[in-house]
């Protein structure tokens, strides 16, 4: 299933690159390896949990509203990877980056 397939596309990631990252570029290599449907592999999992971990602490955010805003990003991104395979790009092609520093994480307002 969609977990089997993550792992052997991560080993393949792997087997590719690995070696030319650590030689040539002096860095390390995590492949990012997402299925269709939203799974992703382990590195990928425990990849984008520290990247939620240094978000929330950069943005003073809860980690539970990181990373819940971190996976649902993944998600669109991967929804709209897939229409454009299906349909092709209609739009723009430029987006403006996010600064991080004024996104608020949390999509429920604490104000009572």
């Amino acid at each position: 299933s969609s977990g089997i397939n993550a792992e052997y596309g991560e080993k393949e990631k792997k087997r590719m690159y690995n070696s030319r990252v650590i030689q040539i570029e002096h860095g390390q290599f995590t492949p990012l390896v997402f299925s269709t449907t939203g799974g992703m592999a382990k590195e990928c999992s425990c990849f984008l949990k520290k990247l939620s971990e240094k978000l929330s602490h950069k943005t003073n955010q809860k980690y539970s509203d990181t990373v819940n805003f971190v996976r649902r990003r993944i998600r669109i991104e991967l929804l709209k990877t897939c229409l454009i395979a299906i349909r092709g790009h209609r739009g723009r092609f430029y987006q403006r980056p996010i600064n991080v520093e004024e996104l608020d994480l949390n999509l429920i307002s604490d104000q009572h």
